[in-house]
C-alpha cells in the first residue's frame, strides 16, 4: 500500500491537495491520532484484505468502509466505488459497507474511508495490486479531488 501511496502523492500535490502521510512504523491508532491532532478534512486508509482462513485464496474484491452516520464518509466511499468499477476486473465485486468496528472509519474527527484495495491472499487479486498501483493511485486521487470540488491534474 505504500507504493500505491507514493504514486497517490503526485496527483494530490499537483492538484493542490494539501495532506499528511502516515508512516510504515505507524499503527492503525497512531493514524488516527495523527489525523485528528491535525486536524484533517478527510482521512482515507489504504489496505489490502486478507481472508479468514477458511476462505484464504477465494475472496475477491475491493471494499469500502464508512461509518454509517458520515455523510462526507459515505460520499467519499461511493466516489472511490465509481472510480474502482472503472479499474478493478469484476465492477460487481467493489462494494461499500457502512460499518461501526473499524477505527479508522470510527474514531477520526474527520470524514473517513478505509479502503481494501484487494485480497492479498488471492493471487489474481494480488498480481491485480502488484500489476495496477498507477492507476490504483490515479482514481483514489480523482476521487479525493472530486470529494474537494477540484480538478484532478494529470501526473
Amino acid at each position: 500500500m505504500n507504493r500505491i501511496t507514493d504514486e497517490l502523492e503526485p496527483y494530490l500535490t499537483a492538484s493542490g491537495i494539501d495532506f499528511i502521510r502516515n508512516s510504515p512504523e505507524m499503527t492503525a491508532r497512531s493514524s488516527i491520532e495523527q489525523s485528528n491532532n491535525v486536524g484533517a478534512d478527510l482521512h482515507v486508509a489504504i489496505h489490502s484484505n486478507a481472508s479468514p482462513d477458511n476462505l484464504s485464496g477465494i475472496l475477491q474484491g475491493t471494499d469500502i468502509y464508512y461509518y454509517p452516520t458520515s455523510r462526507g464518509g459515505q460520499r467519499m466511499a461511493e466516489l472511490l466505488q465509481d472510480n474502482f468499477r472503472s479499474i478493478y476486473p469484476d465492477p460487481e465485486k467493489v462494494n461499500v459497507i457502512p460499518t461501526t468496528t473499524l477505527g479508522e472509519v470510527r474514531e477520526t474527527a474527520a470524514p473517513s474511508v478505509l479502503i481494501e484495495t484487494a485480497y492479498h491472499d488471492n493471487e489474481e487479486d494480488a498480481d491485480w495490486i502488484r500489476n495496477n498501483t498507477k492507476e490504483i493511485a490515479k482514481e483514489i486521487a480523482r476521487a479525493i479531488t472530486d470529494y474537494f470540488g477540484v480538478p484532478l491534474v494529470e501526473v
